[in-house]
C-alpha cells in the first residue's frame, strides 16, 4: 500500500539543474539519450537511426520476442530433453514458426482451472497486502518532487503466504491431492499469464496517460511502442494499491519461492530425497527471505525509482520472473543429480556465505545513511561523499555516497555475491546441459546492463559529485578488473 506526497511546486528547469528536460519529461535512464546520440553521431550513426532503434525497433522486438522465449524455455524443458541443441535441431527440420504453432496448439490458454488458480492467488495476495500491518517507509523523492510512501509488510506477507502454502499442501495431500498439478500444467499457466500481462500492461499505458496517480507520468515522446515498453507512469496506484509493489514483490518475488517449493515437492514425489534439489531450494529460499527482510531497501533501487510500470518491469515480473528464476528447480525435477554429502554440503555453505555477504553489503550502506555518516565502517570512520542534487521544484537535496567498506571495493559490489550465489544454486545441476545455466547467464547480462543504466542515472543526478565518487571507487563491479 502506498501514497505519494508532493512538497514542491513545478517550475521551468534551468540548464544548470541536475536534471534535463525533454519533451516535457524529466530525464531518467531511458529518456537520457542526448549523450548517446552525440557519441553515435560522431561514429557516423544518424540521430534518427538511434531514435528509431531505441524507441521503435528495440521495444517492438522485445515485446514480440520475449513472450515466445518464455514459452520456448518451458517447451524445451518438457519436450526436448532440456537441451537447446535438440530445440535448434527441431527448428531446422520443422522451422521456428512451425515449432511455435505446434507448441501453442498443445496448450489450453484459457480454462477455469488456470484462471481460478491465478485469480485466486491475486485475491490472496491483495487481501494480505491490504490487511497486514507494517510501518510507514518512504522512497526517495522523485524529479517531480513526489515522495512515495509504502507500508513495509513484505516480510510478513511472505511468511503468511508460505505458511498458507504449507497448510494447503497438507490439506490436499490428506485428501489424496497435490499442489504439484501446477507443475504438470505449468505451460497453461505461462500462456494465460502471458496474455493477461500483455493486456494489463496496455491498461497501465492508458492509465498513465489519462488518469495518472502522480505527476511522474505521461508519454515519453518516443511513440506508442516505447511508451508501452517502458511505461507511462512511475508510481501507478489502483484503488490505493501500488502496482509495482504488487507485480514485483507480491507476485513475482513471492511466486518464485512458491514454485521452488512446488518443484521440490514434485521431485520428492518422483524420486524421494535428492540432495541437489535440497541445496538449490535452500539457497533460493534463503536469498528470497533476505530480499523480503530488506524490501524497504528495494524501494530505493532502479526497478522502483527509475523504471516506469510498463512491459519491461511489470510483464517481466508477471511472466519472465516466474518462468526463468526458479528454472534450476524445474530442471532438477526431471533430471535429478546425486551430489553426495561432501559436495552438497560444500556448495550449500559457500552459497550461504554469498547470501550473508550480499546482506551485509546492503545493510552497511543502509546503516551509514540512517546514521547520517556518524558511525564506523569496518572499525573506521566511513569515507563519504555528500552529493547534492536539485529536484524539479528547485529544492536542493542531499544523498550519502559510501566509498569505504564493501562499497570501497567497487561501485556495485553487491552484484558479486548475488552472481556467485546464483552460480552455486545452479552448479547443483552439473554440466550436462546449458539450459539450467540460462538464469545465471541472463543475470550477468542484466546486472551488467543495469550497472550502466544506474551509473547514467547517478551521473545525471549528482554531476560532479558522482565524478568524485568514481575517482575514489574506480571499479564498476569486479575490483581491479571491471
Amino acid at each position: 500500500m502506498t501514497g505519494v506526497t508532493n512538497r514542491s511546486k513545478s517550475r521551468t528547469l534551468e540548464k544548470k539543474d541536475v536534471y534535463s528536460k525533454s519533451n516535457g519529461v524529466i530525464s531518467n535512464g531511458f529518456h537520457g539519450y542526448k549523450e548517446g546520440y552525440e557519441t553515435l553521431e560522431k561514429s557516423g550513426v544518424s540521430r534518427r537511426s538511434v531514435y528509431l532503434l531505441n524507441h521503435f525497433f528495440f521495444p517492438l522486438v522485445m515485446v514480440g520476442l520475449t513472450p515466445q522465449i518464455v514459452m520456448l524455455f518451458w517447451y524445451t524443458n518438457v519436450k526436448f530433453g532440456r537441451s537447446y541443441t535438440a530445440l535448434i535441431t527441431h527448428f531446422c527440420s520443422h522451422s521456428v514458426l512451425g515449432t511455435l504453432i505446434g507448441m501453442w496448439n498443445e496448450l489450453s490458454i484459457i480454462n477455469t482451472f488456470t484462471a481460478g488458480v491465478i485469480f485466486g492467488y491475486f485475491a490472496w495476495a491483495l487481501f494480505w497486502m491490504i490487511v497486514l500491518p507494517g510501518k510507514e517507509v518512504r522512497g526517495p523523492v522523485t524529479p517531480k518532487g513526489n515522495t512515495p510512501v509504502y507500508k513495509d509488510n513484505g516480510f510478513l506477507h511472505y511468511c503468511v503466504t508460505m505458511a498458507g502454502f504449507a497448510t494447503l499442501t497438507t490439506v490436499l495431500r490428506y485428501n489424496g491431492l497435490t499442489p504439484t498439478v501446477v507443475y504438470d500444467r505449468f505451460g497453461e499457466f505461462l500462456a494465460f499469464m502471458k496474455v493477461f500481462a500483455l493486456c494489463f500492461v496496455f491498461l497501465l499505458y492508458i492509465k498513465g496517460i489519462t488518469r495518472p496517480s502522480t505527476s511522474d507520468s505521461g508519454k515519453t515522446g518516443g511513440g506508442f511502442f516505447s511508451d508501452y515498453y517502458w511505461g507511462t507512469e512511475l508510481y501507478p496506484r489502483i484503488c490505493g494499491i501500488d502496482v509495482k509493489v504488487f507485480t514485483n514483490c507480491r507476485f513475482g518475488m513471492t511466486v518464485w519461492p512458491l514454485m521452488c517449493c512446488m518443484y521440490a515437492l514434485k521431485s520428492y514425489e518422483l524420486h524421494g530425497f535428492v540432495d541437489s534439489m535440497f541445496v538449490t531450494t535452500i539457497l533460493q529460499l534463503t536469498y528470497i527471505t533476505k530480499f523480503f527482510t530488506w524490501e524497504a531497501g528495494y524501494m530505493h533501487t532502479i526497478d522502483i525509482i527509475l523504471d516506469r510500470a510498463g512491459f519491461y518491469i511489470c510483464w517481466g515480473c508477471l511472466c519472465w520472473l516466474p518462468s526463468l528464476y526458479p528454472s534450476v528447480s524445474l530442471y532438477l525435477v526431471s533430471h535429478p543429480v546425486r551430489l553426495g554429502t561432501p559436495l552438497a554440503s560444500s556448495i550449500l555453505i559457500v552459497g550461504l556465505i554469498s547470501v550473508l555477504i550480499n546482506y551485509l553489503a546492503d545493510l552497511q550502506r543502509q546503516d551509514v545513511r540512517k546514521a547520517n555518516g556518524d558511525c564506523l565502517v569496518w572499525g573506521r570512520k566511513p569515507d563519504l561523499i555528500r552529493a547534492k542534487y536539485r529536484i524539479e521544484g528547485g529544492e536542493v537535496r542531499e544523498s550519502i555516497l559510501l566509498a569505504s567498506g564493501w562499497w570501497g571495493l567497487s561501485r556495485h559490489f553487491h552484484y558479486i555475491p548475488e552472481i556467485l550465489l546464483s552460480f552455486f544454486w545452479t552448479v547443483t545441476t552439473g554440466f550436462e546441459n546449458v539450459l539450467p545455466y540460462t538464469y545465471l547467464i541472463v543475470l550477468v547480462i542484466l546486472l551488467t546492463h543495469r550497472s550502466f543504466r544506474d551509473e547514467q542515472k547517478c551521473s545525471l543526478k549528482y554531476g560532479i559529485y558522482w565524478q568524485e565518487y568514481c575517482t575514489k571507487v574506480k571499479h564498476r563491479i569486479i575490483p581491479f578488473l571491471f
